[in-house]
């Protein structure tokens, strides 16, 4: 049995993915939630169209402790710390934990996995991450995913365990860089998505993207990652998908900045945290983080686009 913890969309997706392995038990926060999804055997809040197979039993309340093959924790990055506290001697309970959040905490700067490790000291943790949409993975749409964990043993069981005909996972024991590559690239989402919206065009969104993805290297390369990493799936990857369409919840979050436009406050949008806590580390570690101080600004409404995008062109010109 597998367990995925958050009936959000791409927590709903996985499940959906995985029941082709066998019996998944989906966990929603929300007792109602859980309940309409059991009755009508789809997600219609968060992933309309896809119906349940019948080997996804979803559940609430209280995490019953048991054997899993694996736990998948699809819950924000900013809940992380919560979740684990209230429900980690049953989650310790029930095999390897997988992480599917991608993001930074904003209180302490601390990766998921790091965060995990703070709370529940001792437990095998690997991280799901890489270029993905949860209607793709849901429809069995061919998705490759990186798969990092730091045990080669446990890595390869999870990798035979969760890979199915369209998801293929391909391992890495490069934790911190697919966690970061993952993170950083939503930052970057951001960014692009504003240009397109303030009517920049593609060509702008070319070169954000393009030193966009430097600073991410930059960044994580300080942060103890290999420049490898970066340039694979939970990286560069990544970073192509989310900057290109609006499936991507940073991306359309970029829009609505870069239109002047409200954003639906219900949906999580990752890189704006990211976005200020990883620039709380550059000032710290002394990093020149540009497009990513921009974007923390651009959040926090103390800059617009315009304005931004002039602070950008307006640094001193360098080789590349």
């Amino acid at each position: 049995m597998i367990r995925v913890m958050g009936a959000g969309a791409f927590g709903t997706a996985l499940a959906v993915a995985l029941a082709e392995r066998g019996e998944v038990t989906l966990w929603a926060r929300d007792a109602g939630h859980a309940a309409e999804i059991g009755r009508v055997r789809q997600n219609e809040k968060r992933l309309p169209g896809i119906a349940l197979p019948d080997a996804v039993t979803v559940v609430s309340g209280a995490v019953v402790p048991g054997a899993a093959r694996a736990t998948l924790l699809a819950v924000p990055t900013q809940t992380l710390r919560g979740f684990c506290e209230a429900h980690g001697a049953a989650l310790a309970a029930g095999g390897p934990l997988v992480l599917c959040c991608k993001g930074v905490e904003l209180a302490t700067g601390l990766r998921p996995s790091q965060v995990v490790a703070e709370v529940m000291p001792g437990v095998t943790v690997a991280v799901l991450t890489g270029p993905s949409f949860a209607h793709d993975i849901a429809r069995g749409l061919p998705t490759a995913l990186t798969l990092a964990c730091a045990d080669a043993v446990v890595a390869e069981r999870l990798q035979a365990g969760l890979s199915t005909a369209g998801l293929r996972l391909y391992r890495s024991a490069d934790v911190i860089g697919a966690e970061l590559g993952g993170a950083l690239k939503n930052v970057i989402a951001i960014a692009s998505g504003a240009a397109i919206g303030a009517g920049l065009g593609d060509s702008a969104r070319a070169a954000l993207m393009t030193r966009g993805f430097a600073e991410m290297v930059r960044a994580a390369e300080a942060m103890g990652a290999s420049r490898d990493t970066l340039s694979g799936l939970s990286g560069f990857g990544d970073l192509v998908l989310t900057c290109t369409s609006e499936q991507s919840r940073n991306y359309r979050f970029g829009l609505c900045l870069g239109r002047n436009e409200p954003f639906d406050p219900g949906v999580t949008v990752e890189g704006a945290a990211t976005a200020q806590a990883v620039c709380d580390l550059a000032a710290r570690e002394g990093l020149d983080l540009p497009i990513t101080r921009a974007v923390t600004m651009l959040v926090a409404g103390r800059l617009q686009v315009a304005q931004a995008m002039d602070m950008l062109l307006k640094r001193p010109l360098k080789e590349e």
